[in-house]
C-alpha cells in the first residue's frame, strides 16, 4: 500500500475521466506521479480497469458500431474512421489507449477507490493501491458497475437462467430458451431484438413504452431532454433513466423486432416460480432465463462518507459541482451521461476547480 497526493484526483479512466485528465494538463496541471515543484498544481488518475476503455470494455459481444448511440470524440484527439460491423468492446477501447498514448494522462491501474472522506480542508481517497491526499476530486466513475437488480417474490427459487445485462455475453447463452426480458430501455430493445432471433421472448415493462415518432434531433428534442436533466440535478431530484427523459425511437432493431412479432410488451409479472413468472392476471408463463435489462444508476458509494445526498436521494449540482462542497465535481452523471457531455463537462469541472483553487489560494 502506498500514499500520495495531488492537487485534484479524478476517480474512473473512461470517456468523462479522459477528458478531466486532458483540460487538467491544459491548464497547467503537471502528472503527481512524476517529479515537480512543490508550488506546481498536480492531478492522477484512478481507474478500477486494467486496461484504457473503461465500460465499454465490457459491452456485449454483438453490439456493434452501427448500433451504438454514437461516440464522440475525445478532446484533442479526433477518432479514426471506425469500422461498423466491429464490437463496441474492441473499436473504443482501442481509440482510448491511441488517447493515452498520445497524451500521457498520469493513469494508476487497476485501482478500485473504496471512499473519499474529508480532513480538514483535504479530501482523503482510500483505495486498493493506498491513500491520496487531495484538494478536490473530479468524480467519472459513471454507472456501469452499478446494475440495477430488481427483486421480486420467489426470485431466488428460479430454477434457470438469471442474467442481467451487466453479464450478457451473447445470444449464445439463451439460444432454444423461453427467455423473460424485463427493461423499457434502449439495451433492453437491442437485446430483445438479438435473442428473439433465437429464442422465444417475453418483453415486460413497468410502464407501457413510448415511442417518437417524430424522430430524434439533437439540435432540437435533444436540448429540451438535456435541459430536464438540468433542471433534476439543480434541484436535487434523482434523475432518472435515459429513457425516461427520451422516450424510445424507432431504431433499426427495433423495426426488425416488431416485424418479427417481438414487441409486445406484458405488464410486469407479480412473482417468480421455479419454471416461470406469475402475470398480473394470474395466469403463469413457463420461462428457462429472466434477462434483467434493468439499467444502471450511478456508481457513487465511495463518496457516501461526505454526505453529498439530500432526503430525496438526489445529489444537487451547480453545474458539475456538488452544491454543498466546492471540492466535488461529478461529471458523466446526470446531464453529462453522454459521450459529448462528458467531453463538456470535464471541460467545465477543470474550469471550475480551477477558479475555486485560485479564490483559496488568494484568501491564505
Amino acid at each position: 500500500m502506498t500514499e500520495g497526493s495531488a492537487t485534484v484526483v479524478v476517480i474512473g479512466g473512461g470517456q468523462s475521466g479522459l477528458s478531466a485528465a486532458y483540460h487538467l494538463r491544459r491548464r497547467g496541471f503537471v502528472s503527481a506521479l512524476a517529479p515537480h515543484r512543490e508550488d506546481q498544481r498536480t492531478y492522477v488518475v484512478l481507474d478500477a480497469e486494467p486496461a484504457p476503455g473503461g465500460a465499454w470494455r465490457h459491452r456485449w459481444e454483438s453490439l456493434r458500431m452501427a448500433t451504438v448511440n454514437g461516440i464522440f470524440d475525445l478532446p484533442g484527439l479526433p477518432k479514426p474512421p471506425l469500422d461498423p460491423r466491429e464490437p463496441s468492446r474492441t473499436a473504443v477501447p482501442r481509440y482510448f489507449a491511441e488517447f493515452e498514448r498520445a497524451f500521457e494522462p498520469p493513469i494508476l491501474r487497476p485501482v478500485r477507490v473504496t471512499s473519499v472522506h474529508s480532513e480538514g480542508a483535504e479530501l482523503v481517497v482510500e483505495s486498493s493501491a493506498g491513500r491520496w491526499t487531495s484538494r478536490a476530486i473530479i468524480n467519472a466513475t459513471g454507472t456501469w458497475t452499478n446494475p440495477v437488480r430488481p427483486h421480486y417474490p420467489g426470485q431466488e427459487s428460479f430454477a434457470g437462467i438469471q442474467l442481467h445485462t451487466y453479464d450478457y455475453v451473447s445470444a449464445e447463452q439463451l439460444a432454444g430458451k423461453r427467455v423473460a426480458v424485463v427493461g423499457g430501455g434502449i439495451s433492453a430493445l437491442q437485446l430483445l431484438e438479438e435473442i428473439s432471433r433465437s429464442a422465444k421472448t417475453f418483453w415486460y415493462t413497468r410502464r407501457e413504452p413510448v415511442f417518437r415518432e417524430d424522430g430524434f434531433e439533437p439540435e432540437g428534442a435533444g436540448r429540451e431532454i438535456i435541459a430536464k436533466v438540468v433542471e433534476d440535478v439543480e434541484a436535487g431530484r434523482p434523475t432518472g433513466s435515459v429513457v425516461s427523459y427520451t422516450d424510445l425511437a424507432w431504431t433499426p432493431y427495433a423495426v426488425a423486432a416488431r416485424d418479427r412479432g417481438a414487441l409486445v410488451r406484458r405488464p410486469m409479472f407479480t412473482a417468480i416460480e421455479p419454471y416461470g413468472v406469475r402475470e398480473s392476471d394470474g395466469s403463469f408463463t413457463s420461462v428457462d432465463a429472466i434477462l434483467w435489462a434493468t439499467g444502471f444508476k450511478a456508481a457513487l458509494s465511495h463518496l457516501d462518507p461526505l454526505h453529498l445526498r439530500n432526503a430525496a436521494g438526489g445529489i444537487r449540482l451547480i453545474g458539475t459541482q456538488v452544491a454543498g462542497d466546492p471540492r466535488v465535481h461529478l461529471i458523466g452523471f446526470g446531464p453529462s451521461q453522454s459521450t459529448v457531455g462528458s467531453n463538456r463537462a470535464g471541460r467545465d469541472a477543470v474550469n471550475a476547480l480551477v477558479k475555486h483553487l485560485d479564490l483559496v489560494a488568494a484568501a491564505r
